[in-house]
């Protein structure tokens, strides 16, 4: 017996992926879980394993090849029960072969009457909009549609046809209010998929005419970032409010602290620090942690605080979440970046791991730059962003000292927080880290 090993569904909205690495042969005897390949999915490197005990036969993949979550990756070889199952009972194929030949002779009834109705709604659009669509049938032929002659006369003005109205009153009767309702779904979900909808994209010109190219296929994670952060930009109105806090005070404090008793504790960082700081800031600000459902003008905060984290990668920009970060110290927050930073590197971060977060952290001090405006990742609110401090003079009790100053930037969806909010919230994070003791009062 043959027994396909296919693509697992590995995480939400995660649908195709490419093969990175077989680990197996053909001939090769595979036991349940054993790892078959290790599969990208846009952000994360998953091991794949085998769902069947036995000889492989058939290994249909391989390394770079493009997979969608179904997909056959190997047929593995698994034992009979036994011989009896091999061959049927002869009355059986008797059995069967009249069986077979009874439906032959029976007339074939339309196979659009057992279809299952999401199929033929289906086959209804992708008719319409080839335009190949059969005539609808007549009014005549159509039973009267349960609703009054009024409601029946208005929906003809609008262009409604009454028959694909769902009715709410009694016995399923249709109201003028069911219309309406019909109407403004429409017109949301229009709206919504275009403003949901891939934007076409211009051909580019001929680069070869000027001189020699590269042409390299668009690795998963940069592919994925692209067409995220597009979405984002279509998406969210972006302001940005910028502000620098005086970290001179905190900087000492780490360097005091950072790496723990007797050094066995992960360093402290000014990262984990901002993550300790925002969580609670998410908790007293909850505009920053919430999210805008305009489709049916309702706001979603969150009571949790999930903080994204912003990692630099060979393959790209990856962003693990660190659960519940509000309940969590700055030494245990500091443990939890470490380890998904190093994760994310190494391919070994899930995709669940990159899920669920309300706010991002994006620290680019490491590497310099003075500021730059990050882009919200839709669904959040706000994202802060980070750059590398410096020493400033600042005016201080008459006279000029010099501080460490941190230039924070942080960008919002201006459709759910004003200026000011923004200001006074990115206000309070410089507070905190200029006065640490701030967040216990």
């Amino acid at each position: 017996m043959i027994k396909e090993v296919t693509i697992p569904e590995i995480s939400e909205n995660v649908t195709s992926g490419k093969v990175v690495k077989v680990l197996v042969q053909e001939g090769d005897r595979v036991d349940i879980d054993d790892i078959l390949i290790e599969f990208e999915t846009e952000k994360a490197l998953v091991e794949i394993p085998s769902t069947a005990k036995g000889k492989i036969v058939e290994l249909p993949v391989k390394e770079g090849q493009e997979l969608r979550v179904g997909d056959v990756i190997a047929r593995v070889e698994i034992e009979e029960e036994g011989e009896e199952r091999k061959k049927p009972d002869r009355a059986e194929t008797k059995a069967d072969a009249s069986s077979k030949e009874a439906e032959a002779e029976s007339p074939t009834p339309d196979d659009s009457v057992y279809r299952p109705a999401a199929e033929k709604k289906r086959d209804e659009k992708q008719g319409k909009s080839s335009g190949l669509e059969k005539e609808p049938p007549s009014r005549e032929d159509r039973p009267p549609a349960p609703a009054a002659p009024s409601v029946r006369r208005f929906a003809r003005e609008l262009g409604i046809d009454i028959h694909e109205v769902h009715g709410t009153g009694p016995g399923g009767r249709i109201t003028e209010s069911d219309v309406k309702a019909f109407v403004k779904e429409g017109r949301e979900a229009a709206g919504q998929t275009a403003l949901l909808g891939e934007i076409a994209e211009t051909a580019l010109p001929d680069f070869a005419r000027w001189g020699d190219i590269e042409t390299v296929e668009l690795p998963g994670v940069r592919k994925l970032t692209a067409k995220s952060t597009a979405l984002s930009w279509r998406l969210v109105p972006h302001v940005t409010q910028f502000d620098k806090s005086d970290i001179t005070a905190l900087e000492t404090f780490l360097g005091k602290n950072g790496p723990g008793p007797r050094g066995k504790d992960v360093k402290l960082t000014v990262t984990a620090v901002l993550a300790k700081v925002c969580a609670a800031g998410l908790l007293k600000f909850p505009r920053f942690n919430a999210s805008i459902d305009m489709a049916n003008n309702l706001m979603i905060y969150k009571k949790y605080a999930h903080i994204g984290i912003a990692v630099d990668t060979e393959r790209g920009l990856l962003v693990p979440v660190i659960r519940n970060a509000d309940k969590m110290s700055i030494r245990e927050l500091a443990t939890a970046i470490a380890d998904l930073a190093e994760r994310s590197r190494n391919k070994k971060i899930k995709p669940d791991e990159m899920e669920g977060g309300t706010f991002t952290i994006s620290n680019q001090g490491a590497i310099g730059g003075t500021q730059f405006t990050p882009i919200v990742m839709w669904p959040q609110a706000a994202i802060l962003g980070v750059s590398r401090s410096t020493v400033e003079p600042v005016y201080m009790d008459g006279q000029f000292h010099p501080r460490t100053m941190l230039p924070l930037a942080l960008s919002y969806d201006h459709r759910i927080i004003d200026g000011a909010d923004a200001a006074r919230f990115l206000k309070w994070i410089c507070e905190c880290l200029e006065q640490p003791f701030n967040l216990h009062l």
